[in-house]
């Protein structure tokens, strides 16, 4: 746990989840976490996936990345019914879920809006 006023300066790659245990690690150790729910097999995860990529190593939010087939029980926790889904995570609690794929520019704004 960090003791000074600033946060743990993010990471600039998603970092990858693997069960309920990581993804708290990670949002307790961040401002800041935008969580993509995605699938391999998905067209427009893939599609975003560069999208995901800038954000996380553009702006000061970290960025985690949850296979839903690895991590069916989490996704289902989260109410995942769909990929891609990305849910923002902000002082610890989730604020924001945003369905589908959405242009790099929303997805910044939807960050900068928390950080």
């Amino acid at each position: 746990m960090t003791t000074d006023t600033e946060a743990t300066s993010s990471p600039t790659e998603p970092l990858h989840i693997d069960g309920q245990t990581d993804l708290e690690a990670t949002v307790g150790d961040y401002d800041v976490v935008l969580t993509d729910f995605h699938a391999d097999w998905c067209g427009p995860c893939q599609m975003l996936e560069p999208v995901v990529e800038s954000v996380a190593a553009e702006t000061d939010a970290a960025v985690a990345k949850v296979d839903v087939d690895a991590n069916q029980a989490l996704a289902a926790e989260y109410g995942v019914r769909g990929v891609p889904t990305r849910v923002l995570f902000a002082g610890g609690e989730q604020f924001e879920e945003v369905v589908g794929v959405q242009s790099e520019d929303d997805l910044r704004s939807l960050v900068d809006s928390y950080t």
